[in-house]
């Protein structure tokens, strides 16, 4: 994905944020992402990849609101992670209308599930407590365009792993992005059940 060729919202605020250029890792993936392709993106840390979540999501769903249901979702370890992600978000998302939503353990259920209703673009979530969310219908996923799993050695839990699996099996047609500093046995199985296409892309 060319800098030149970003949402004009998104490359200003890039720009206010002093990035002017992509990191080796963020070339790499952001083309592919934009072209549509489901990956791994394999990278140690100081990569560049929150950077890259934020930027491709912004760019996938074109900087604005739509609709109700949700087109982003997001699995992170748990609530301090989710937290600074929404942070990271807002600094680029203060000019635009995107709705982000944060859904960890420690809320109430039933709130979660009326802020959602009233209507969000993407969700910041932890695997169990979305997993509830979306078992009591509380979730439409009917319009997502965009699953990403952020630092994905957080799966090692069998627990957790199975909590995150449960949501592509109710999904008809998605984009999977998942990023880890090295590509283990849990993402091999993603990669032989719903991920079966995706590429690997591995940046030392």
């Amino acid at each position: 994905m060319s800098y030149k060729k970003l949402q004009p919202e998104l490359k200003e605020v890039l720009q206010n944020n002093k990035i002017t250029a992509y990191t080796a890792f963020q070339k790499a993936v952001l083309s592919k992402i934009k072209g549509g392709a489901s990956l791994f993106g394999i990278a140690p840390q100081g990569a560049g990849k929150t950077t890259a979540i934020i930027i491709a999501t912004l760019q996938k769903l074109d900087c604005k609101a739509l609709d109700d249901a949700p087109r982003a979702l997001i699995f992170v370890k748990d609530k301090q992670s989710a937290l600074e992600l929404a942070a990271e978000f807002e600094k680029y998302t203060r000019r635009m209308d995107l709705r982000i939503y944060c859904a960890y353990d420690e809320q109430n259920l039933e709130d979660q599930r009326a802020d959602i209703y009233d209507g969000v673009d993407i969700v910041i979530a932890t695997p169990k407590r979305l997993n509830k969310i979306f078992y009591l219908n509380g979730i439409n996923l009917g319009l997502l365009k965009l699953f990403i799993v952020e630092d994905a050695e957080f799966l090692y839990k069998a627990s957790v792993y199975s909590d995150l699996i449960r949501t592509p099996e109710s999904l008809e047609k998605c984009q999977y992005v998942v990023f880890g500093t090295q590509f283990d046995e849990r993402m091999s199985r993603m990669s032989e059940s719903f991920m079966a296409n995706a590429e690997i892309i591995e940046i030392n």
